[in-house]
């Protein structure tokens, strides 16, 4: 299965990136699940640690897309170090409001202030987008090998977050956390020769904004298939933020809190294999009609761990349900990245992908918000509702929007490829 992602390495400098695109995702799949832990265990409230996390997701969603912009402007290496640099100092005062008892309203303040998180993935994205630009088969097996290494980060993330924050400290995985993204969003940047070009780009956005004014919207999300992926991208971040909440909630009323970050872990394993097996299929049909399939998959799927939730079922039931759930989530996730590298020009691609995983962010806010009200005040399965509810939602999203994504008949106008094309032959 893994034999047709080895072309992918052939091309120089390649590995180089990848491997430290991979180091620095891990760590964001390292932070939220201990910066629950550390925030319930100081202080007794899986409400507060909701509500602290979906404040600095909100805060990241407002941020990343100007850091994509910026992106796309100067670079992905002069934007990266600086950025990365500046959110270790809120990490370090929310670790020390944390532990030295400082007011709730602190720990929002630092938690939001570290807003100036560089997209990784979408920067790892372009790069395959600008490399793989003449081999659109390639492009497909790429995402997915993306899609499949962020899985990969969020089995072993998890784990690794609540097995330091249960064994050492409260505080050693946030702390690990930050050093583990820190350096490998630093190595990445170094990796130079991989980097999409900036040359002539003020000859580029004089070209692009003259074309924009004629022909295309000057911001993405001017792009109408842009915001149906972006809301439905929303509504499947309250799948995940839900999910990984109330996850560590009904562990933990079973009295196995350390075996929390193993069920997500199972979780990203259904997704990562699913993803996997994904881009080594042939694409077939319009992108837009395989994101409707893959968006109706996962709604069905996450039927499962409510069942479970709802029916009491112990931690080993629960596990099959949530591995089988996280198969439907790397098909939806592959097939609307490329939709936006199909839809979007190169010169807005990390602002654009940027802008769905903002999606994404307030999306997981709002579902650990809710979640962890819904902990506090139901039983533990009652919190599977929430992204049972949300997959059907971004379901009923993206029907609505299907012309936009070149399902069924165009919507009257410009037909949603046409600012691409203006833009970039």
């Amino acid at each position: 299965m893994l034999a047709p992602y080895r072309r992918l390495f052939t091309r120089p400098g390649t590995v180089a990136f990848t491997l430290a695109g991979l180091l620095a995702r891990l760590s964001m799949s390292m932070t939220g699940v201990s910066l629950v832990v550390l925030i319930a265990e100081r202080r007794g409230s899986y409400a507060l640690a909701g509500t602290v996390a979906a404040a600095g997701l909100v805060a990241v969603a407002i941020g990343m897309p100007l850091i994509g912009r910026l992106v796309d402007r100067f670079g992905q290496a002069r934007v990266t170090v600086p950025a990365v640099l500046y959110n270790l100092v809120p990490l370090c005062g929310l670790l020390l409001c944390v532990r030295l008892g400082a007011p709730d309203w602190t720990l929002y303040l630092c938690w939001a202030a570290g807003s100036a998180v560089p997209n990784l993935g979408g920067m790892a994205r372009a790069r395959w987008a600008h490399l793989l630009r003449d081999a659109p088969d390639d492009r497909h097996l790429a995402n997915s090998l993306e899609q499949a290494l962020d899985e990969l980060c969020f089995m072993a993330g998890p784990v690794l977050g609540m097995v330091l924050c249960t064994t050492v400290a409260p505080e050693a995985g946030m702390l690990a956390a930050g050093g583990v993204g820190a350096g490998g969003a630093l190595l990445f940047a170094a990796q130079r020769r991989t980097e999409p070009p900036t040359a002539d780009r003020a000859a580029a956005e004089a070209a692009a904004t003259a074309t924009a004014t004629t022909d295309g919207p000057r911001s993405p999300l001017r792009v109408p298939a842009l915001r149906v992926l972006t809301l439905t991208f929303l509504s499947t971040g309250m799948v995940f933020g839900a999910l990984d909440l109330t996850t560590v909630a009904y562990a933990d009323a079973l009295g196995n809190r350390p075996v929390a970050g193993g069920l997500l872990a199972l979780v990203a394993a259904g997704s990562c294999v699913a993803g996997l097996v994904f881009g080594t299929l042939r694409p077939t049909g319009p992108a837009g009609a395989r994101f409707l399939r893959g968006v109706a998959a996962m709604a069905g799927l996450l039927l499962l761990p409510l069942a479970a939730g709802l029916g009491g079922a112990g931690l080993v039931l629960l596990g099959v349900a949530l591995f089988a759930a996280g198969t439907g989530t790397a098909p939806t996730m592959v097939t609307g990245m490329t939709l936006i590298q199909e839809l979007l020009p190169q010169r807005q691609l990390n602002e654009a992908m940027a802008i769905a995983v903002s999606g994404i962010m307030i999306g997981i806010s709002t579902g650990s918000a809710l979640a962890g009200a819904l902990a506090e005040h139901a039983g533990p399965g009652a919190g599977y509702w929430i992204p049972a509810g949300a997959a059907a939602l971004a379901l009923l999203i993206a029907l609505a929007g299907r012309r936009h994504l070149g399902v069924g008949p165009r919507p009257s106008g410009r037909t949603p490829s046409e600012p691409t094309v203006s833009a970039t032959r």
